[in-house]
């Protein structure tokens, strides 16, 4: 407005592009003080003709008039600046146009373009207004206030730990008091019941179902507990039997052998009778040892321990089979070891035995039955040339109740394995499918 005024109300010159320097040279830069801004004005075709923050050239104007102004303009450099087309474009399209600049410290300076019209809304210049805007306080406010705000945030999360912490403690404690009762319940022993005051409705309904597992645990670990005993009985009855049945199995072939081959003329029939009647007493032995240990579920097979010669053992229980199949070789003609003579039988019997089902099928059946000495003990090995144990069987073999055939309950070589390691011995066997096994008995010294 004050621009407008000034253009319209001088009385000395005519409101033209060319009179923009003198009409504005003594109030521009009163104006520019009031608005505190800096203000220069162009003619239309973008060349400054006056400004307010050039004093030198407001003096000059006045003293010697238009007239010199071209060669003001030579003397002054400031005078070449121009608007560029880009804004005179703008001007053109919408009769104003901003632009801005950024300063240092965070202050950007701002720039307005404007026409100048006289009364009859002609243009007869461009107005250029200048001024800073000065963000550095609202920066340095805004500053203050994030830090303010993160400090605050600190403190609310720091109270907000610390009553998650105590909230949590406290909602746990029962929790905790459950956890321990738990991890201390076990299936056959005397379980306590929790008892808990003051609990949440939550932590009440898990102590209510603990209770009543604990109630239901009791129960089912008496039942358990006679279902133990009961299959304990149950697997010492098969076990018995079982082993009842390897010495019969020697002794049926040896009568049967015995009543084809008698020959009451045939020379040497007293001893040979004599031998049989001691194979069939060393069978009834063990037999009679395993009912008497029968009467004793803790001492089953009970072991008496004496000087044997394991060559004699093994060569009479061999002898019980019958079948020219089996062969015996041994490296020494006496090897004596402090062991139970019918559990050396039993391990024997049971091996061989397997041995002889295992070739039944083959044409030529042979068992190698095998005893060296080493440096820490005595090796004893079966060796069939049978079907084989394929790899899924190895790892169960000495499993109780596991077996291969459709006949027998799987207890002979479990047997075999704990009165081999009740003597501080080891068990083990190599098998190739097609081409037998071979079992392998230590016995330490």
């Amino acid at each position: 407005r004050d621009v407008n005024y000034e253009l319209e109300n001088n009385s000395f010159y005519p409101a033209e592009q060319i009179f923009l320097g003198p009409i504005f040279n003594r109030r521009i830069e009163e104006i520019a003080s009031v608005h505190k801004m800096k203000m220069s004005i162009y003619d239309l075709n973008g060349s400054i003709q006056i400004n307010s923050f050039d004093k030198q050239f407001r003096i000059y104007y006045s003293l010697y008039g238009p007239l010199q102004s071209n060669g003001y303009k030579r003397k002054f450099e400031i005078f070449k600046e121009k608007i560029s087309s880009k804004i005179l474009q703008e001007l053109k399209n919408n009769e104003e146009s901003k632009e801005s600049k950024s300063l240092e410290s965070g202050k950007i300076s701002q720039f307005s373009y404007a026409y100048i019209k006289d009364q009859n809304f002609n243009k007869v210049g461009i107005l250029k207004v200048e001024y800073i805007q000065d963000n550095s306080q609202e920066e340095e406010e805004l500053s203050s206030f994030l830090n303010r705000l993160f400090v605050v945030y600190i403190a609310m999360f720091c109270l907000a730990v610390v009553f998650a912490y105590f909230l949590s403690s406290y909602i746990t404690r029962s929790l905790k008091s459950i956890s321990e009762k738990i991890q201390e319940t076990k299936l056959l022993q005397n379980n306590q019941r929790i008892d808990i005051k003051d609990a949440t409705p939550e932590i009440s309904a898990i102590v209510e179902a603990y209770n009543q597992m604990i109630d239901e645990l009791e129960e089912s670990a008496e039942k358990l507990a006679k279902s133990e005993r009961e299959q304990a009985w149950r697997e010492m009855a098969k076990q018995v039997a079982h082993e009842i049945k390897n010495p019969l199995t020697p002794m049926k072939l040896t009568v049967q052998s015995f009543e084809r081959t008698f020959d009451p003329d045939e020379e040497g029939i007293v001893e040979k009778v004599k031998d049989y009647s001691q194979m069939l007493t060393q069978q009834i032995d063990v037999m009679s040892s395993i009912a008497t240990s029968f009467s004793d579920f803790a001492l089953m097979p009970q072991k008496n321990v004496e000087r044997i010669d394991l060559v004699r053992i093994i060569k009479s229980a061999i002898d019980m089979f019958y079948e020219n199949s089996i062969n015996f070789k041994s490296e020494r003609e006496e090897i004596y070891l402090n062991l139970d003579k019918n559990q050396v039988t039993r391990v024997l019997n049971n091996l061989v035995k397997n041995a002889s089902q295992a070739t039944e099928n083959e044409q030529e059946p042979k068992i190698e039955v095998g005893l060296e000495v080493n440096k820490t003990g005595v090796i004893l090995t079966v060796k069939d040339n049978g079907k084989g144990i394929s790899d899924a069987d190895k790892e169960h073999i000495f499993e109780p109740k596991f077996t291969t055939k459709t006949s027998g309950m799987g207890l002979g070589l479990p047997m075999v394995k704990n009165i081999v390691e009740a003597y501080g011995g080891e068990i083990s066997f190599t098998s190739v499918i097609g081409l037998g096994t071979m079992f392998r008995v230590v016995f330490p010294k």
